[in-house]
């Protein structure tokens, strides 16, 4: 269950990124309180799952999920550079979260 909620830590931390990018754009009362659920979120997953899980590892793959999944989004959804280059190195990210798992 640790996993599962530091999965959920991860997508609510990029929901929170995306909430960031909005409330630059749109300056209202209903972006700010998304950001707030959306880390708020976050944090208690987080926190959920470090209960099982070594900080290390958990804040390592939070963080990678968080960065990476904000990178890909901001892809999609703000047009942002899709360069090879770029995939490469979330592909990096994600693969060392990944080995993180395999060796804890």
């Amino acid at each position: 269950m640790a996993w599962v909620s530091l999965i959920l830590a991860g997508l609510f931390e990029m929901f929170g990124v995306t909430m960031i990018n909005k409330l630059h754009k749109d300056r209202n009362w209903k972006s700010i309180v998304l950001l707030v659920l959306g880390f708020g979120a976050s944090f208690i997953f987080l926190s959920y799952a470090m209960k099982t899980l070594p900080m290390g590892t958990a804040y390592a793959i939070w963080t990678g999920i968080g960065a990476s999944g904000g990178a890909i989004l901001g892809m999609f959804l703000y047009g942002e550079s899709k360069d090879w280059k770029r995939l490469v190195f979330i592909a990096m990210v994600l693969g060392a979260a990944v080995g993180l798992k395999l060796v804890s």
